[in-house]
């Protein structure tokens, strides 16, 4: 394995399961999918010309490779199991309890929204990208990434109610 292709790994791997699995919804199916693209980086390395970060390369062809499972699977029922690392051992059990339902209410209804609207959501607010950023990953315009950013709140403050909404993302 060449130099370039395993540090690539280290460094984004995991990142790219992560991403993976935030579209398809299946840990196994995440690693697949980046191998994939592991594969496909080490075959075409010469594409890469710079023009971005190799993180922000890795995760564009990530979420087009995501894109191709969801196209090839989507007739099949799949179940989303989310669980988050919790490393707040001071807290009470009772608060720990709390903060997952709420978590997982918000989780729940991303995963409600349009795909259009969910992936913008998590590549804004998760991974903190820029617009100009997730405009290049999803190939659109940056207007088109706002729109979507600013429907997919709306749409997610509608699924929520504004109780629940107010509760979650300002508190």
């Amino acid at each position: 394995m060449n130099s370039k292709l395993q540090e690539a790994m280290e460094q984004y791997g995991e990142y790219c399961i992560r991403v993976a699995y935030l579209y398809v919804k299946e840990w196994t199916a995440a690693e697949e999918i980046v191998q994939d693209v592991f594969l496909a980086y080490h075959f075409q390395q010469e594409r890469f010309r710079n023009d971005s970060s190799l993180k922000t390369y890795l995760v564009k062809i990530t979420i087009h490779k995501s894109y191709d499972y969801l196209r090839s699977w989507s007739a099949k029922k799949r179940q989303f199991v989310e669980s988050f690392h919790l490393r707040t051992a001071e807290r009470s059990s009772e608060y720990l309890v709390m903060i997952e339902n709420e978590r997982q209410i918000l989780v729940d209804a991303l995963w409600k929204l349009p795909l259009k609207y969910r992936e913008v959501l998590i590549l804004h607010y998760y991974d903190d990208y820029k617009i100009k950023e997730i405009a290049e990953i999803i190939g659109s315009s940056e207007n088109t990434v706002k729109t979507r950013i600013s429907r997919g709140r709306s749409k997610l403050k509608e699924l929520l109610g504004p109780e629940q909404w107010e509760v979650l993302l300002h508190d």
